[in-house]
């Protein structure tokens, strides 16, 4: 490994090692990412001969733009993807679309109402993101759960759960977009082959969380998911009913769209957008007849700049970054070596993959593995093969070990004030036991019931 990659994979380390501890330098990781993106390909500038052999003059710096225009058409699509989703979202939270998620969690046991919220959790992280779900299902909790200590295990499995659902799902986590949108798993694949691990990895930690609960609830009072903070709502039941029917439909029509079309997923995502975005200006319509002079706070306009524009630019720095480990040839070392130290078992590679990713960020690890492993005709590395399939599992549930491992885990426990040793104390190997029971239901799946993928 010359002197010049050595450093490009020293800038990369350094950075990652500051977007962990973002905490401690309270130093924002989108800006570190950006500017690891930027130094790693500075870098690669320096002798790009020495990694694009057979191009000299302007047609080695026209082949370098052509590498990076590449890599960042490839990053696009997932970044429109996730601009469109969090659009859509934000659209139908704060019209008030999630009423009915509150209405449903109505009951006075506290054991009961912790299977509502894990089911809850688990299937609207699927269909949204697990983020937001974490987001959704906390405040509901607010209004239903007065005990802290008790809330504490509620928001606990929120975390595993929201993991867990969007980890079978192709639009439920970040990692899982990824991999769709680069085609190394299908829609259907995904859903049919990890949906019943994503399950035992929930069942399993609220089967163990339910005995610290018991008893009923101090009251079944709460107040209505729209009651925020005295908030008023623009629209009327019936019209937040269709934003609602819009929005989530449209998401879960998303991998629909693909199928029938074979354009991208971020093309799907747009097309929902514009719907909804529509349906609701010609609401507006109405409303301007009888107020001319107020300018609606809710409008699509309006909503564009409480989208985490921050989240877009870290991804868009950690994919551009890893892009260039990818064209110095480091990462597809790294996979053969991972390949040869562990024999070509991709339970345990993606396994421990899983584990380190409760560490540091999956974006950047599922990011690395889609630069290491080349997608292979036929076997493991397939498209839906047993590799991509437990990448997406191990990537998205192992998140839950560890409170700052996933997005969903650092909200609840901004939300909620959890401690890192308190989760990790009662709930990490909880998790971890239901992370580790669902790889063993894929290996039974995959090897007795569906040996071959759909």
């Amino acid at each position: 490994m010359s002197l010049l990659t050595l450093s490009i994979v020293a800038v990369f380390v350094i950075g990652y090692l500051f977007i962990a501890l973002e905490s401690v330098t309270k130093v924002n990781k989108a800006a570190v990412a950006l500017l690891m993106f930027v130094a790693c390909w500075t870098l690669f500038m320096v002798s790009p001969g020495s990694y694009l052999p057979g191009f000299t003059g302007h047609a080695l710096v026209n082949e370098v733009s052509s590498a990076i225009e590449r890599h960042l058409g490839g990053t696009s699509t997932t970044l429109f993807f996730l601009m469109g989703a969090m659009t859509i979202v934000e659209i139908v939270d704060q019209n008030g679309g999630f009423n009915w998620v509150q209405s449903r969690m109505s009951t006075k046991s506290k054991r009961s109402l912790l299977w509502k919220i894990a089911f809850m959790t688990f299937f609207l992280s699927a269909i949204l993101d697990n983020l937001t779900t974490s987001i959704v299902m906390v405040m509901i909790l607010r209004k239903l759960v007065y005990d802290h200590k008790d809330r504490l295990i509620y928001a606990s499995l929120v975390i595993i759960a929201a993991n867990s659902g969007g980890a079978f799902s192709p639009i439920g986590d970040v990692t899982t977009i990824m991999l769709w949108n680069k085609g190394v798993i299908t829609a259907l694949g995904v859903i049919s082959e990890i949906f019943i691990p994503s399950v035992v990895s929930l069942l399993i930690p609220a089967l163990i969380l339910q005995l610290g609960l018991k008893g009923e609830l101090t009251t079944s009072e709460s107040l209505p998911y729209d009651k925020r903070d005295g908030e008023v709502l623009e629209f009327t039941g019936l019209e937040r009913k269709i934003i609602f029917a819009i929005g989530v439909g449209g998401l879960m029509f998303v991998p629909v769209f693909k199928s029938i079309t074979h354009l991208p997923p971020f093309v799907g995502i747009l097309l929902v957008l514009g719907i909804l975005w529509t349906t609701t200006e010609l609401f507006y319509r109405r409303l301007h007849r009888y107020n001319k002079e107020v300018t609606f706070q809710k409008r699509v306009s309006n909503l564009l700049s409480r989208i985490d524009m921050s989240t877009i630019l870290f991804f868009l720095g950690i994919l551009m970054a890893v892009a260039c480990l990818e064209e110095i040839g480091v990462l597809t070392a790294m996979g053969g070596a991972l390949n040869s130290a562990f024999n070509d078992n991709h339970y345990l590679v993606t396994g421990i993959i899983g584990v380190l990713s409760s560490i540091v960020d999956n974006v950047p690890l599922v990011a690395g593995c889609m630069g290491m492993y080349p997608v292979a005709p036929s076997g493991d590395m397939a498209v839906d093969g047993i590799f991509w399939q437990l990448l997406a599992y191990c990537a998205g549930v192992g998140g839950s070990i560890l409170i700052i491992g996933s997005a969903a885990g650092v909200v609840v426990m901004g939300l909620e004030k959890i401690t890192f040793g308190w989760y990790m104390k009662k709930v990490s190997w909880i998790a971890l036991v239901g992370y580790l029971a669902g790889i063993v239901s894929y290996g039974i799946i995959r090897t007795f019931i569906m040996p071959v993928a759909l």
